[in-house]
């Protein structure tokens, strides 16, 4: 028996880990001072009235003979992916229903996607990055190449027309940076693709934070994308959904490749190694796409974005140069005198007992930057940036 041997590849996720320490070493030398965290990206406010009221609903179901349900279909039930297909239309995007597969977010599929293409392909992600794109094929042996997502460029890298790769991620609005990408440069990735007979692996996990109309939304908003684009999407930053679990991935029919249908390969996946997220939880997640959970949903987005106006507001007072903030629950903020983004970290625990998220934890073009979100409630983000302004005027 031998084991994956890709796995000694992998760093340490310190990240995180060392981030607790160095908070649970602060608190218990200063138990009488309040932390405030604006490090983590999970939601603070709970699910909206609509999504409650069906999940109750769901749970009376299953304990009724007539209309409780067994095992569902893997790739969801037909009343959240028409829901979803409704949802699209509205960004004048059409999709087939058999293109929409049901997922327990947008992380597990990202990850799992990866079992329909060959280990010898070369993988572009760009630097920074949300880990899970680099560990994943880390873990199955393949060839990644970086792209420097940097200050010059906003964080919004274009393709090198000099490199050959077969799978390109995206992520729009972009985790950590906050930045998003317009139709005209995703065109370039869609062109790039056609090209190199390649796929992007497209993250749309934060889209119902675009206000910009002239932002997309979605990968299939440009010309052509469906020929070489798999999007991926969750609810959990949209709706609240980060305990409750549910995304969705799009498959479009047109990506054929080497005489195989990536969608008709995606079902026969799933099928296989995936029993399908809990009726119940399907129930709530078809009620975000309601009226009432529309409304309801944008009620706490707003909330969120507030959030992120106080930091930005802050910022600019500061003239500290950042992005995101706008169309984006993420600020990526460059630390102050080009300071080392643990140093910084240090600094703002040690001084104001603020935490956020040192951006050499995603890559070396992170080391003199920092992410702060704005998932707290209101009142501790306007805690936070008052302590912030105080430390840095």
């Amino acid at each position: 028996m031998n084991t994956n041997q890709n796995y000694k590849n992998l760093n340490e996720s310190y990240l995180f880990s060392t981030i607790a320490k160095k908070v649970n070493d602060f608190t218990s030398q200063n138990p009488d001072t309040e932390i405030i965290k604006l490090g983590i990206g999970d939601v603070t406010l709970p699910l909206c009235s609509a999504v409650i009221e069906a999940l109750h609903s769901a749970v009376d179901e299953m304990g009724e003979k007539e209309t409780f349900k067994g095992y569902g279909p893997e790739q969801g039930y037909d009343f959240l992916k028409s829901a979803i297909q409704n949802y699209y239309k509205t960004n004048n995007v059409n999709l087939d229903l058999n293109e929409i597969f049901i997922s327990d977010g947008a992380k597990s599929d990202l990850g799992n996607i990866l079992d329909l293409f060959d280990k010898d392909n070369t993988v572009i992600v760009p630097d920074p990055v949300y880990p899970v794109y680099v560990d994943t094929n880390i873990m199955a042996g393949r060839n990644i190449i970086y792209t420097d997502a940097n200050e010059n460029n906003n964080f919004l890298p274009l393709p090198d027309l000099s490199v050959k790769a077969d799978l390109i991620y995206i992520c729009s609005p972009n985790n950590p940076t906050g930045a998003v990408y317009n139709k005209e440069q995703l065109k370039q990735w869609i062109d790039y693709a056609i090209k190199n007979n390649a796929v992007i692996l497209f993250d749309a996990a934060y889209e119902s934070f675009i206000d910009d109309n002239n932002l997309p939304k979605s990968i299939y908003e440009i010309e052509n994308a469906k020929k070489c684009a798999i999007e991926f999407c969750s609810l959990s930053k949209t709706a609240g959904f980060t305990g409750t679990r549910c995304g969705y991935t799009i498959v479009p029919n047109a990506l054929n490749f080497n005489g195989m249908s990536l969608n008709k390969m995606w079902l026969r996946r799933q099928t296989t190694k995936f029993n399908g997220v809990p009726y119940i939880v399907q129930k709530g997640a078809a009620a975000v796409f309601t009226q009432d959970g529309q409304k309801q949903i944008q009620e706490n987005l707003n909330y969120y974005k507030q959030n992120a106006k106080v930091i930005s507001n802050t910022l600019d007072k500061l003239n500290i140069k950042y992005t995101g903030g706008k169309n984006s629950p993420y600020i990526w903020l460059k630390c102050p005198n080009n300071m080392n983004s643990w140093d910084f970290f240090d600094i703002l625990l040690n001084k104001i007992g603020v935490v956020g998220t040192p951006g050499a934890g995603f890559g070396k073009n992170g080391n003199n930057w920092f992410r702060l979100t704005s998932f707290n409630t209101y009142e501790k983000t306007q805690e936070a940036m008052k302590r912030f302004y105080n430390l840095f005027k």
